[in-house]
């Protein structure tokens, strides 16, 4: 049972490394905007089925204000800047840079959390992020002004996705698959309908197809197969093979858009393994308090803190229902990239 979960996290990994050279090739039919929203549209409808699982549901106008708040700010960091940003970047850079610049979406969120959330970073994981910054700066000055522009622009996006990681780890009382619908059915609608008002759009159904396709395999399944796959086999060991997806990038931009790989490439490449390794080997264990208090997020019962009676069918699986913490410090290892709070 245990290769099932790791078949989903590099399923993912290969979907989620395909979006990149795939957009490359629809920037050709659309606007910037205009794929943006049909991408954002179609990552909406491939988590529905995952949402129609799911025993509630939760409009958002009934949920609470924070968890309202922190949704707002995902679908405009996430939803409609990020993707824009990301597309802008990718229409004047190759397809292979991008998709190894978007390893500077962990790094975003790393320092984001040591600079808003009070995360903890240690030497081994500065070095490993001070390596893929290298390696970014590298690639983008191999591919002169274009470069420059497009590794200025992806790091742009990867900034407001960092924030959009911070937002949804924030996020209690809907689901994954539910944050994940409503940010990209609104911002999907909101940047296609910008793009239809500021750009010629003739949308024929195959192409509409094709871009909403993509969205639901690459953003929309993608997700859930390696959220299916973390609560399994732990979210370290899930993020471990799903940083494979931009090295996939980078091989379907060479097989499918025919980009010639150059050396620069190949030597940034060779670094981000190196400070992919330094990070996922870097860990520490501290004392975590928990007070007492009645709240509603998802959880699940066997996290050495959820001590409550449950029934054998949510043991080890995400769920949500209003329960009480009682107050209680535990100590467990836990990794730089795993938006770890201390705030509870």
């Amino acid at each position: 049972m245990t290769k099932i979960p790791i078949i989903f996290a590099l399923i993912a990994a290969i979907l989620f490394g395909s979006a990149t050279p795939a957009s490359k090739f629809l920037l050709d039919i659309f606007g910037t905007y205009q794929l943006a929203g049909l991408l954002y549209l179609g990552a909406s409808l491939g988590v529905l089925p995952f949402i129609l699982r799911e025993k509630t549901f939760s409009w958002p106008w009934k949920i609470d204000k924070k968890t309202g708040l922190l949704l707002v700010g995902s679908v405009v960091f996430g939803g409609l800047s990020g993707p824009v940003l990301f597309l802008f970047g990718l229409r004047i850079a190759s397809a292979a840079s991008v998709s190894l610049w978007l390893n500077l979406e962990l790094v975003a969120t790393a320092l984001l959390g040591i600079i808003l959330f009070r995360d903890h970073l240690t030497a081994l994981g500065w070095l490993s992020f001070a390596i893929m910054l290298a390696a970014a700066i590298l690639l983008a000055t191999g591919e002169e002004q274009a470069g420059l522009q497009g590794g200025m622009l992806v790091a742009a996006a990867c900034f407001c996705w960092g924030l959009d990681n911070h937002f949804t780890a924030l996020i209690t009382g809907i689901s994954p698959a539910q944050t994940t619908f409503w940010k990209g059915l609104v911002a999907g609608t909101v940047n296609l309908i910008i793009g239809i008002a500021t750009g010629d759009f003739t949308l024929s159904i195959s192409k509409g197809a094709m871009a909403i396709g993509l969205g639901a395999f690459s953003y929309g399944l993608s997700v859930m197969l390696y959220i299916s796959a973390a609560q399994r086999i732990g979210a370290t060991r899930s993020q471990i093979i799903f940083s494979a997806s931009p090295f996939f990038g980078v091989l379907f931009s060479a097989l499918f858009l025919s980009e010639i790989i150059s050396m620069l490439q190949i030597v940034s490449t060779m670094m981000i393994l190196v400070a992919l390794a330094f990070l996922f080997f870097d860990h520490h264990s501290h004392i975590h308090w928990h007070s007492k208090n009645i709240h509603n997020h998802w959880h699940y019962h066997d996290d050495n803190h959820h001590n409550h009676s449950s029934d054998d069918s949510s043991h080890g699986v995400f769920h949500t229902h209003p329960h009480q913490h009682r107050k209680t410090t535990h100590s467990h290892p836990h990794w730089p990239d795993q938006n770890h709070r201390h705030d509870h």
